[in-house]
Order: structure tokens, then sequence, then C-alpha cells
């Protein structure tokens, strides 16, 4: 299964990266798009549950790290839930 790392910038200009073991997150995210925090955190949550299902389907149990990724960006994003017009944008999305 192809792993995906994707690149993104926070609303206060600081950088992450996560990784995803499945290509789903390109159905969730468009390189150079910014979304609002609360979309981008759902698109997030979608596409990292995704994305440990199909490791799941493959492997027999579910990917922990998907799910922590999913985790650290539902943390992280925490800190931004107060901002009006908060914004998340998708740097890049490699394999």
């Amino acid at each position: 299964m192809p792993a995906v790392t994707f690149d993104i910038v926070w609303p206060d200009g600081s950088q992450d990266q996560f990784y995803s073991p499945s290509t789903v997150v390109h159905d969730y995210f468009q390189v150079g798009q910014s979304y609002a925090l609360a979309d981008f955190v759902h698109r997030s949550q979608t596409a990292l549950t995704l994305a440990s299902k199909r490791v799941e389907q493959r492997y027999g149990s579910p990917c922990s790290l998907a799910l922590k990724q999913r985790q650290r960006i539902e943390q992280k994003a925490k800190k931004f839930m107060d901002q009006p017009n908060a914004q998340v944008t998708i740097l890049a999305n490699d394999h």
C-alpha cells in the first residue's frame, strides 16, 4: 500500500507533516488549496479513518499510525478553534 505524506501550514504560519498509509488523502486535499480549519479537521478525520480501514482490510488490523496522525491534527487544531476564519493550507501531498 503506497504511503503518502502531506505538508500543511497552520493558521499561525507553522508547518507540519502528516503521514497516511494510503493515497486516499489525495481525494480530500488539493495542493495549494486552503481549507477552513473545521473543514480541514473533518477532511483529515475522514481521510485518515478511511486509510486506516484500508490497512485493516488488507492486513487484518487498523493502522495505529494513521489514527495517531488524526489525533495529532485534532489536538493541534484546538489551538486555533477560537480564531475566526482560521485556514489551513496544503503545501504538498507526496508519495
